[in-house]
């Protein structure tokens, strides 16, 4: 079975909407067959024909889109929507997608407040809905194997986590240069509470909890606005307290001069500790209280690697996989797991994918560093 998607937002000039399309085009799951994919119907026009779809199926907005496509018969209707506006255009087209029976991925963070965010759980617990939230980072095979060590106690007692996500791009004023994906983070209305902690450091918060399978119960922040005149933060550091006296930092940036896409965390315990950086994706390094240092890699075949990370390799060993790769693996899962209920059959518990809860934690955490920040207190997320 070939699922059919429908996208919002993604036109040319996007970053993250073809992203998004070869994700979902990898492993011939999915299929891309209506679109709205800008707010200019020229811009939206243009991208429907160059992914190849008929002009009756692209649309000028996604009102317009959501009303046809849902009127269509069931083989001709997409199974889902995938949603990749702006910040501020994620609430109200995956609600209205919802409410019309479709399924939704959405790229993060999940809407601009914790009250959306539960009146989005809320209707899709009504309808029996899947929703796919595309923290892409959690797609990396290293990343499952380290989640499976934690989680099976293999480190021991977890008693600290180190996280931080650093880009440079932001160092001067890009959003008065025409920078289109400046202009819109650095906006408040576009982008909601908070800048770089909304950008990137929700992937940070999202990937220190499913590594260790444990919540941050409070936390401790200062935002930073380095730069003059912006409105929103562009730097950040986060004191976090976890379940069971876990204690944690998180550092992230979007002013850091020379970084790329640096994201990175360390889990400590008493047995030992492993390392993992996203530049780096294919190695997860493991210190030991008592053995030599090791280093696992994607794709090699060994025992010790596990089932559920080899389920998320593509090539052999030596073959860098990334990004598109860890995207692809979302959205492989998420098909899985509809195709299965479709079929009114149970899916394969490894084939996971990050949901409304992760997007509602994503808005608490965010909510609690903007109040922590200002307050110059502890908050509870």
């Amino acid at each position: 079975m070939r699922l059919k998607m429908a996208m919002i937002g993604g036109g040319t000039g996007s970053f993250i909407g073809p992203v998004h399309l070869m994700a979902a085009r990898m492993d011939n799951k999915i299929e891309l067959v209506a679109g709205a994919f800008s707010s200019d119907p020229v811009i939206s026009a243009r991208s429907g024909k160059e992914y190849g779809l008929s002009k009756e199926r692209v649309y000028a907005s996604w009102q317009d889109m959501i009303k046809n496509e849902s009127s269509l018969s069931e083989s001709k209707k997409p199974d889902f929507v995938c949603i990749t506006t702006p910040n501020y255009l994620h609430f109200k087209p995956a609600l209205e997608s919802i409410k019309a029976g479709f399924h939704i991925v959405c790229d993060k963070p999940l809407c601009l407040e914790v009250e959306e965010a539960l009146e989005l759980k809320n209707a899709i617990d009504k309808r029996n809905t899947l929703f796919c939230l595309t923290h892409n980072y959690t797609g990396y095979p290293m990343v499952k194997k380290a989640r499976e060590m934690v989680c099976n106690g293999e480190l021991g007692t977890i008693r600290k986590v180190v996280v931080e996500y650093l880009q440079g791009w932001l160092s001067d004023k890009e959003e008065d240069k025409g920078n289109k994906q400046a202009v819109w983070r650095a906006d408040p209305s576009k982008a909601g509470m908070a800048g770089c902690m909304g950008d990137i450091g929700t992937h940070a918060f999202q990937l220190s909890e499913y590594i260790t399978g444990k919540r941050v119960k409070k936390l401790y922040s200062q935002l930073n606005t380095f730069v003059e005149g912006r409105l929103l933060d562009d730097d950040a550091t986060v004191i976090l307290n976890f379940e069971e006296g876990i204690k944690g930092s998180l550092v992230a940036s979007q002013v850091a001069l020379g970084e790329e896409n640096s994201l990175s965390i360390r889990v400590y315990g008493t047995k030992g500790s492993l390392g993992w950086k996203q530049m780096e994706p294919n190695s997860l390094l493991l210190r030991w209280k008592d053995a030599p240092m090791q280093v696992y890699r994607t794709g090699t075949g060994y025992e010790a690697i596990g089932s559920t990370a080899s389920k998320h390799n593509r090539l052999p060993a030596g073959h860098p996989e990334g990004f598109i790769e860890a995207f692809a693996n979302l959205y492989r899962n998420f098909a899985i797991n509809l195709i299965a209920l479709k079929e009114g059959r149970q899916h394969d518990q490894q084939y996971d994918y990050p949901g409304i809860d992760d997007g509602i934690r994503g808005m608490q955490f965010l909510d609690a560093v903007v109040r922590s920040s200002r307050e110059e207190e502890w908050a509870d997320v």
